[in-house]
């Protein structure tokens, strides 16, 4: 007989907002956004609940959001004050079980099968313990797998009370998966994107429980192994372990202008910085990357992205700074630019593997080159990034 596992998601309502009230308890019940401002292009980080009444939400440009609420308070991001509250988080719930997958700063799932109690006391308990220590809102879903808490999670915050910080917790019994999800739109379920959904309509399948009772064999036929998971997921099955260390998919960085730029010299410039940012980032990582990829966005908000691929994986700055400006030279003609992003993808553990026939003076090379990169950013971390900059080669 199977074990019935208890598994919660935990997210923290308007982490930042939460936070920033703790240090100025005037902003409580104010309509405020965490963010930048708008004359700098700034955008919403996080927007309190009464800012959510007049239609404002994350990523919202600053500028937009002012124009709907004219009285907006606008809060400077302190990510090091929510770093410290995620912290404090985070070890309370890894104290009631190791089984943490934290997904990001103000979110994470639990493993409490191990747990004697029932899963919503449990989830009762930590939300009241989270609230009296740390005086932060917090909403948990709760279910036998991972795919319905989140839904679960997701429900039960908006159908809370409106205005203020939903404080929800939202039980899916064990047997009740499919039942739960079934009137739910196709949108809710993981991995249903814009594209999915548009093709999901064409079948004329709206809810959850249109695509359960669709043939499984159909959706494998049109969508793929993606059909397959659709089929399952539709029905409430998610076998996924909450994973307690997730491995980075990819590292970047990326800049957006206060003003439109098509200065060649400085665009250059910004992306060499990023080139060198991902790639300490890789060696502090102990991971290489075997592509590299350029984003540019217009001045139109066209957003470009072109890539490349090395023949041998690297963290080497260098490497990585010329092909991202190979890239640059392919794809720019002199355009206005918006954003510019360096990424790296296909990371790997280790360091870069030699080539077989490398010679042993490139492998010295390549290792005192390596050694340098680690003394540049021991000096950069004690006296800021702009310390030390390497100069042209030869």
């Amino acid at each position: 007989m199977s074990v019935i596992r208890k598994i919660l998601h935990l997210d923290l309502d308007a982490f930042f907002c939460a936070v920033e009230e703790q240090r100025n308890a005037s902003l409580r019940g104010k309509p405020f956004a965490v963010g930048g401002r708008p004359e700098s292009r700034g955008v919403v980080a996080s927007c309190s609940y009464p800012a959510r009444a007049f239609g404002i939400h994350s990523a919202m440009p600053m500028s937009q959001a002012v124009r709907l609420c004219p009285q907006l308070v606008i809060v400077p991001a302190n990510h090091r004050a929510y770093g410290r509250c995620s912290q404090e988080v985070m070890a309370r719930l890894r104290a009631l079980t190791p089984l943490v997958e934290q997904l990001s700063i103000d979110e994470a799932f639990l493993d409490v099968t191990a747990l004697g109690k029932p899963a919503a006391a449990i989830a009762r308990e930590l939300q009241a313990q989270i609230r009296a220590e740390l005086n932060l809102p917090s909403s948990l879903g709760v279910a036998t797998n991972k795919l319905v808490a989140k839904i679960a999670n997701n429900v039960g915050k908006a159908a809370a009370h409106k205005g203020d910080y939903p404080n929800a917790i939202t039980l899916v019994p064990p047997g009740h998966e499919a039942a739960f999800l079934a009137p739910l739109p196709c949108e809710e379920l993981w991995g249903v994107g814009p594209k999915t959904a548009e093709r999901l309509r064409s079948l004329g399948l709206m809810t959850i429980g249109d695509i359960a009772r669709w043939p499984e064999q159909d959706l494998s036929a049109r969508f793929g192994k993606h059909g397959v998971d659709l089929a399952l997921h539709a029905q409430g099955k998610d076998t996924r372990p909450v994973e307690t260390m997730r491995e980075s998919k990819s590292i970047s960085q990326e800049t957006t202008f206060d003003r439109d730029i098509r200065d060649g010299d400085e665009l250059r410039r910004v992306i060499r910085g990023q080139a060198e940012g991902v790639a300490a980032e890789l060696r502090r990582k102990r991971l290489t990357a075997s592509t590299v990829k350029l984003k540019l966005r217009w001045s139109d908000f066209t957003t470009f992205t072109r890539q490349t691929t090395f023949a041998q994986p690297t963290a080497d700055a260098e490497q990585i700074t010329a092909a991202a400006l190979r890239l640059l030279g392919q794809s720019w003609g002199g355009e206005l630019i918006r954003l510019v992003g360096v990424g790296v993808s296909g990371l790997g553990k280790g360091a870069q593997q030699l080539s077989l026939w490398e010679a042993p003076a490139e492998q010295a090379e390549r290792e005192k080159e390596e050694r340098l990169h680690r003394a540049l950013q021991r000096l950069r971390q004690r006296f800021g990034d702009d310390a030390i900059k390497r100069g042209p080669s030869e």
